[in-house]
Parts: structure tokens; C-alpha cells; sequence
């Protein structure tokens, strides 16, 4: 079970080079943050699916949590701050 996991995190370690592109080629601020989101929301499955691996899924659902409100938060604050200084 543990390859299956460590197969399914591989895959979605590839997935992130979409959202990445989007980052450095992004047409506008606003396009980069989406991908910067979209980057935080499958680190947050990746860290999950480590904590599966390792037998510590609660330790690691602690982490993910925070790492989720950082990102949630991050990205409010960079809009909030593009959107002044676009106005």
C-alpha cells in the first residue's frame, strides 16, 4: 500500500508543473495567484499522502492545516495588495 501511495504522490508532484508554468508566464498578477493557490492545494496533498507513508496521517493533517491557513492568508493579503495599487 505504502507504493501506491508514493506512486500517487509522484504523480501529483508531476501535476504541479502546470499550475508552475502559469506562475512564470502567467499573463497577468492575477493568473500567477491562481497558480500560486493552485500550488499550495496539491502541497497540501502531498503532505497528506507523506503522513499516509509514514503511519502519522494526524501529525501530518496538523501541518497541512497550517500550511493551508499560510497559503489562504498569503494570497488574500497579495490580492488585497494588487488590488490597491491597480486602482
Amino acid at each position: 500500500m505504502e507504493q501506491v501511495f508514493m506512486n500517487v504522490t509522484a504523480l501529483v508532484t508531476a501535476i504541479l508543473i502546470i499550475p508552475f508554468y502559469r506562475v512564470l508566464k502567467g499573463p497577468t498578477v492575477f493568473d500567477r495567484l491562481l497558480g500560486v493557490g493552485a500550488i499550495g492545494s496539491k502541497t497540501l496533498v502531498i503532505i497528506c499522502l507523506i503522513g499516509f507513508v509514514y503511519g502519522r496521517i494526524d501529525m501530518f493533517v496538523d501541518i497541512a492545516v497550517a500550511y493551508a491557513i499560510l497559503n489562504f492568508i498569503g494570497t488574500i493579503a497579495v490580492s488585497k495588495y494588487f488590488e490597491s495599487v491597480r486602482s
